[in-house]
């Protein structure tokens, strides 16, 4: 939607321009004015230039504007970036009497009279957190704003409408599940009952719960005190309480059957949430038919601990909707579009086998790729063929991981060329085996320099720049059932593998604090090139033609594809867990390790048929 038509649009009261200046604080540089509409005026700010598409950003409770102000940030290089204070919030004024006078139809003339002050003659993208996307949801089903508005994203905010039928059904038909969801909703609901008191919240928040709110936020939420919230806080709490007692009883006892949105939605749910259920969404498709599901590991506050993530998408939404023209680019179609459209995912060896896969099947979600391989022309392929899967964007980059300059020189390119990486898997690895005492030093230097060292590396690099960005992310390192599984035949391969896993748990305890997840993933026996590729200490030419050969057909008899182990490698960062063996085979030696290391330790004994 681009807005086409320059007609004035309707609704609201005409806005009271005043004198742009420029605002300190968290917006700093932001041009100012005063909009008037049912008697209040509201503070809006602007960024950008306000030839381009208008993003309007909406607050929510107990939030001013200024909560914004990272994503407001990064999208104003693109983007005409709106962001108004509620009535009763921020620098905006309050209604006199307060009850009644936060109902979602005066919020809604407040929307567009904001609407028709800042973007008169083209629709604006509406992008609502919170209680703004609570109201944001009024705005963009109700008939009086349609043609208003171009998109709508929605972060951690239902419709009180959607919510009122979502109770009625589990009340109506109740099943085990129905009742557990409504039940835990509840539960998280604990504060709207609160704010209902008469008198009490006011008084908390002007006293002790406005003192300690900042502290709070960084405990619970690990917002980084860095300004905000700002000083207006318990002033912004008291009022919005009205917005609950306006609004709450009132739609759930009478939810409205026509609450259809008119718009494009995008929906974007933290996993984390304290306050909402993932459970209250599941019916959206039935309001909103023209539906983007994102899901963040994160908890409510996104906006202040996830801007990058949220400015991606809400620009990636925004520019989907503005263009006349459908876009070429094939839409996501993997299992976890909704959790990896849009990231940035780097993989080490993706040049064949594991590696190729898992690059594969992070593009058919919609991630951005890098591939990464020591064979240039294998890296480059991959990035290919992961555009034609789905990626948006796909790069190859050429590196020997067990390099560690060359290693530093690709982690500072992909940060300056492609952005901070989400999701980084260490997979690159090499195949060695023979005795012990036929292991040379040179391939006990190469393998542990490639199989550790190469992980080392990229956990060190890219997991700092992770760390520093402050917003989460996941790493993936590619161990194997050798870990755990000792045998005489293997004993280089399974000890790089077996410091992998331990390194692996150790980053996992370690960055925890920092919202990074660890997972090492063990695979069995896979159909790789690796059997091909593997080195057999103390044999000559012919005697390792034979072993690679007679290895490669065991490893094609087993035939357990690499895709199986690129969905495990997904499956593993959505729940996040630590440790992961993919074949049958891992799992049971994994098992077998935990309950009867001895027969293990039996079965390493045994010599490997020659």
């Amino acid at each position: 939607m681009n807005g086409g038509n320059r007609n004035r649009w309707g609704g609201g009261r005409a806005p009271r321009p005043t004198t742009a200046r420029q605002q300190g604080g968290l917006l700093e540089g932001a041009r100012e004015r005063r909009v008037a509409t049912g008697g209040i005026e509201l503070c809006v700010a602007e960024l950008g230039d306000a030839q381009q598409p208008t993003v309007m950003l909406v607050h929510g409770y107990p939030d001013s504007k200024e909560v914004w102000s990272k994503v407001a940030g990064l999208l104003a290089d693109r983007f005409h970036v709106v962001l108004y204070d509620v009535r009763g919030h921020g620098r905006s004024t309050a209604p006199v009497p307060l009850r009644g006078g936060f109902t979602l139809e005066k919020l809604t003339d407040d929307f567009l009279a904001v609407a028709d002050a800042v973007s008169p003659d083209a629709p604006v993208h509406l992008v609502g957190h919170d209680w703004g996307s609570v109201q944001a949801w009024e705005f963009a089903t109700v008939r009086r704003t349609e043609g208003r508005i171009a998109s709508f994203t929605s972060i951690s905010g239902p419709s009180l409408d959607h919510f009122g039928h979502w109770i009625k059904r589990r009340m109506t038909r109740p099943t085990p599940r129905r009742a557990a969801h409504l039940l835990g909703q509840s539960a998280k609901s604990w504060y709207v009952y609160a704010l209902h008191t008469p008198l009490l919240p006011e008084l908390a928040w002007r006293g002790p719960l406005g003192k300690r709110w900042p502290r709070l936020l960084e405990v619970t939420e690990k917002v980084p005190g860095d300004g905000y919230p700002t000083a207006s806080l318990p002033q912004d709490a008291a009022h919005g309480a009205w917005l609950y007692r306006d609004n709450v009883r009132p739609r759930m006892r009478r939810p409205r059957t026509d609450a259809y949105a008119h718009v494009p939605v995008q929906l974007i749910t933290p996993t984390g949430d304290a306050f909402l259920s993932e459970h209250l969404y599941d019916d959206l498709d039935r309001w909103a038919p023209q539906l983007t599901r994102r899901t963040l590991p994160a908890k409510h506050w996104v906006p202040r601990t996830r801007p990058d993530q949220l400015a991606a998408w809400i620009s990636g939404f925004v520019n989907r909707n503005e263009s006349p023209v459908p876009t070429a680019q094939p839409s996501p179609t993997g299992p976890y579009a909704d959790r990896f459209a849009g990231r940035l995912v780097l993989v080490t060896g993706a040049g064949s086998g594991i590696g190729r896969a898992t690059a594969f099947s992070f593009a058919e979600a919609g991630a951005r790729v890098v591939a990464v391989d020591r064979d240039a022309d294998g890296a480059a392929r991959t990035a290919e063929l992961a555009r034609l899967a789905g990626a948006p964007e796909a790069w190859a980059e050429e590196v020997d991981v067990a390099d560690e300059e060359a290693m530093e020189k690709l982690a500072a390119k992909v940060a300056t060329a492609y952005g901070t990486v989400d999701v980084l898997v260490n997979n690159a690895g090499i195949g060695v085996a023979g005795a012990f005492l036929d292991t040379t030093t040179q391939e006990w230097k190469r393998t542990l320099d490639v199989n550790l060292w190469g992980v080392l590396h990229g956990c060190r690099l890219f997991g700092r720049q992770m760390a520093e960005r402050g917003q989460g992310g996941h790493i993936v390192n590619l161990a194997s059932a050798a870990a755990y599984q000792p045998s005489r035949a293997l004993p280089a391969y399974c000890t790089s593998k077996a410091a992998v896993l331990m390194l692996s748990e150790c980053l996992r305890a370690e960055l925890a604090g920092q919202d990074i997840g660890v997972t090492a993933v063990c695979p069995g026996f896979v159909n790789t090139d690796i059997a091909r590729t593997a080195r057999f200490a103390g044999m000559d030419e012919r005697e390792l033609r034979r072993f690679r050969n007679r290895t490669s057909r065991l490893y094609g008899l087993r035939n357990y594809p690499p895709e199986k182990v690129a969905e495990a490698v997904l499956r593993a960062v959505v729940t996040n867990r630590a440790v992961v063996p993919v074949t049958p085979e891992a799992r049971g030696i994994r098992l077998l390790s935990r309950l009867a290391p001895r027969a293990l330790r039996g079965i390493a004994r045994i010599q490997p048929p020659s």
